[in-house]
């Protein structure tokens, strides 16, 4: 097929080198324009884009979609579809309706649960047994259109939102390689009316981590979280963020260390700190972390 591929993370890269292994041909890669990055604030490309130029696709990244030159500019690259992967910008109807078989989207849930921004962070935070991709026709509206494949996957118990993407990184460009093979076949079916739920985008608020929650709570937060924006708690003025728990057993006042192997106390139960990130420095497992910052056992968080 001819192919108008759009994205920009890194999520999405699996996906682009997935077609482009399977033979498709990509007519165009719209992605997000470089931004400035680093300490130097030089402007850096999307991981698409980098990915894009290895494999000497052409690269577009507009400002805006809702211009009609743009839309025309779209619709000249005559794709047969358009493969939507965390791009970034709202896809007008004409530029939905241009290529033959519309646009499709690759989305990290099981819809209609976690429609939006966020939704690997909101099912590990939500304590959700399962997650999934869904390919899905787009339409108007957020997430909300006719899904044509899904496959489910479960989350694992000690199981990071950063582990989470890159497995469903993988599973959804497997799963959009299928679709291809298989439309116009596929009958797309209607998301259900009920249990729709909406991952809001994440905000850097929700990242400090409140001891006198229960323990799973506190352990889905920080897996959740990580790695960004990382949740955090502070020690002697210091941030710490917190990048990998467990469970644990123990009791006590919460925010107490109940042993040498950093297990906190929480309002509730108990959850064992597995790896911490101290600001300017790289992340740890909890036994280097120790070694350069001593937290024993009794103290107070």
């Amino acid at each position: 097929m001819r192919v108008i591929f759009m994205g920009t993370p890194d999520f999405s890269v699996s996906a682009l080198d997935a077609l482009h292994a399977a033979g498709h041909e990509i007519a165009c890669v719209y992605t997000q324009p470089p931004r400035p990055a680093g300490r130097g604030k030089k402007d850096r490309l999307s991981p698409v884009q980098a990915r894009a130029e290895a494999l000497e696709l052409e690269v577009r990244h507009p400002v805006s979609l809702r211009d009609a030159e743009a839309q025309a500019d779209f619709a000249a690259l005559n794709a047969d579809i358009a493969v939507v992967v965390a791009y970034g910008l709202i896809l007008p109807q004409p530029v939905l309706d241009a290529p033959t078989h519309g646009c499709l989207n690759i989305h990290a849930s099981l819809l209609p649960r976690w429609r939006g921004a966020a939704p690997i962070h909101r099912a590990i935070m939500a304590g959700d047994a399962e997650t999934g991709v869904c390919i899905m026709q787009m339409e108007a509206g957020l997430d909300t259109g006719p899904v044509l494949m899904r496959e489910a996957t479960t989350i694992g118990a000690t199981e990071t939102t950063a582990e989470l993407h890159d497995r469903l990184a993988d599973l959804g460009a497997a799963l959009i390689v299928k679709t291809l093979e298989q439309l116009p076949a596929l009958t797309a079916e209607p998301q259900p009316e009920h249990g729709v739920t909406y991952a809001a985008k994440i905000e850097k608020a929700e990242a400090a981590i409140d001891w006198t929650q229960d323990a799973v709570e506190v352990d889905r937060k920080i897996r959740g979280l990580s790695p960004f924006p990382g949740a955090w708690f502070e020690h002697d003025g210091m941030r710490i963020k917190v990048l990998g728990s467990e469970l644990a057993e123990g009791s006590g006042l919460a925010g107490t260390i109940l042993d040498d192997g950093l297990t906190i106390a929480c309002g509730q139960g108990a959850v064992r700190l597995t790896r911490l990130q101290r600001a300017g420095k790289g992340a740890q497992d909890a036994k280097t972390f120790l070694r350069g910052m001593p937290l024993p056992k009794g103290t107070q968080l």
